[in-house]
């Protein structure tokens, strides 16, 4: 029998929650839109001015907030039809899980009726879409391209009388840099590596396995990562970062004593998306003149110079009031040169918009990279840059690649065996198992299967 007491607590509860069902939601002014970055949040706010001047009966508020924040109460609203901001931007981080269901139950609008309609599909460039893309349909605009260049100590290499031009492959760089990768203090100890890379360079491996021509997944998600391409891939790698000659050495960047090492010249390369040249300017200022950018070095002649990492999209949540509003602000922000100037100034970040890849702040020398016009350079490899997976399984996916990749490393040094074509087959073997545990996990969700499309 329960007491009294804990009955009048059961009831003031019950009464409690039926009263807060019957209070109306308080209706929001205008729209609203969440962000995740300070430097998005700054250009959207300059963008609102004008078109809060212009639609004051429907002006736009940017809320700034966390990324975990955001895809917390993102997925929150999605599942339970809570309110949400009527415009979200997501990081490719995030999207997974939005695209983990039906398509008729993803929470945001589906934008490829809109764009093929309004003729901005084609205005956009195409690769960028991938991400934001699943089973056929766009769910978000590009904020990005992101394409990769190699930024490297130009200051040594000068020094060494190295000619980069000489460089068009990643055997040619390693080849041709070599005299750089020098023991500096005399104690039989390698000092300075040639890239900034590692096994447990879990970004990295995704950025050279697709410039390389590998994915994860194929055009419609299944998974792919036991394709003998994937396994020759790795096993190149694994050369580059096992055994007593390894030429790659990771700095965990972020941190001051990351900064003191780039500064001392710890690795002569670093893997720099379009955001890592714009943010290593403001980290390390005191660096004018000692780097360049080039092109990545292909895998093989002839092949890609570039490849791909991060992402954001601007999406229109399907809880908002005034969709079409929203699609108006939405194109007015990511569409417009001054969004994309102000991006590119401020963030070295070029835009997907090809009707703004003429403008000519793109073609301003920085005196930070030596002179280089690092926008024309960064937007001349934006059509090729690698298409990217939406899967809600990509982050699994790329765990498994890292653990194959470190487990080889592994099993290189255990073995002594540092030639690539001799470690094809057990990079082949982890792979294999990579897919099966992928595959088994993927294969619990009924709405990704074939059959359920």
């Amino acid at each position: 029998m329960f007491s009294p007491g804990l009955w009048i607590v059961l009831l003031m509860a019950a009464g409690s929650s039926v009263l807060i069902a019957l209070l109306p939601v308080p209706t929001r002014p205008g729209m609203e839109m969440w962000v995740f970055d300070p430097n998005h949040a700054k250009i959207a706010r300059y963008i609102a001015e004008d078109w809060n001047h212009d639609h004051a009966s429907n002006p736009v508020t940017i809320h700034l907030i966390t990324g975990a924040a955001i895809q917390s109460r993102m997925m929150s609203g999605f599942y339970s039809d809570t309110p949400v901001a009527d415009l979200i931007e997501v990081e490719r981080g995030m999207i997974g899980q939005v695209f983990a269901g039906p398509v008729k139950d993803v929470g945001f609008v589906e934008l490829t009726g809109r764009l093929d309609r309004e003729n901005l599909r084609t205005g956009i460039n195409g690769p960028s879409f991938s991400p934001w893309t699943t089973r056929g349909h766009i769910f978000g605009v590009p904020h990005d391209v992101h394409p990769v260049m190699l930024l490297y100590r130009a200051d040594l290499v000068e020094v060494g009388g190295i000619d980069v031009s000489k460089i068009e492959t990643w055997d040619d760089y390693f080849r041709v840099m070599r005299p750089l990768m020098q023991d500096l203090d005399g104690d039989g100890r390698v000092d300075r590596f040639l890239l900034n890379a590692s096994p447990t360079s879990i970004y990295y491996q995704e950025v050279l396995l697709l410039q390389a021509g590998g994915r994860m997944f194929d055009e419609m998600n299944q998974p792919t990562l036991s394709e003998p391409v994937n396994a020759r891939i790795i096993a190149r790698l694994a050369t580059w970062y096992a055994g007593p000659g390894h030429v790659a050495s990771e700095i965990t960047l972020g941190g001051a004593s990351s900064m003191r090492l780039v500064r001392e010249g710890y690795v002569v390369g670093l893997l720099a998306p379009d955001w890592f040249a714009g943010s290593i300017r403001t980290s390390l200022p005191d660096m004018t003149g000692k780097f360049k950018v080039m092109p990545l070095p292909a895998w093989e002649k002839g092949g890609r110079r570039t490849s791909v990492l991060g992402g954001t999209m601007l999406g229109i949540t399907k809880a908002g009031r005034t969709p079409e509003d929203a699609w108006a602000f939405a194109k007015q922000l990511y569409l417009s040169p001054a969004t994309a100037q102000r991006l590119y100034e401020e963030a070295r970040i070029v835009s997907p918009i090809k009707a703004n890849w003429p403008e000519p702040f793109y073609d301003v020398p920085d005196p930070y990279f030596c002179g280089q016009a690092i926008g024309r350079m960064y937007l001349q490899l934006a059509p090729d840059v690698p298409l990217r997976p939406s899967s809600p399984y990509y982050g699994l996916a790329q765990q498994l690649l890292n653990q194959s990749v470190t487990q080889l490393c592994a099993y290189a040094d255990d073995h002594r065996l540092y030639d690539a074509a001799a470690l094809e087959p057990e990079a082949q073997r982890l792979l294999n198992e990579a897919q099966r545990q992928l595959q088994a996990q993927m294969d619990r969700n009924a709405f990704l299967l074939p059959s359920a499309r």
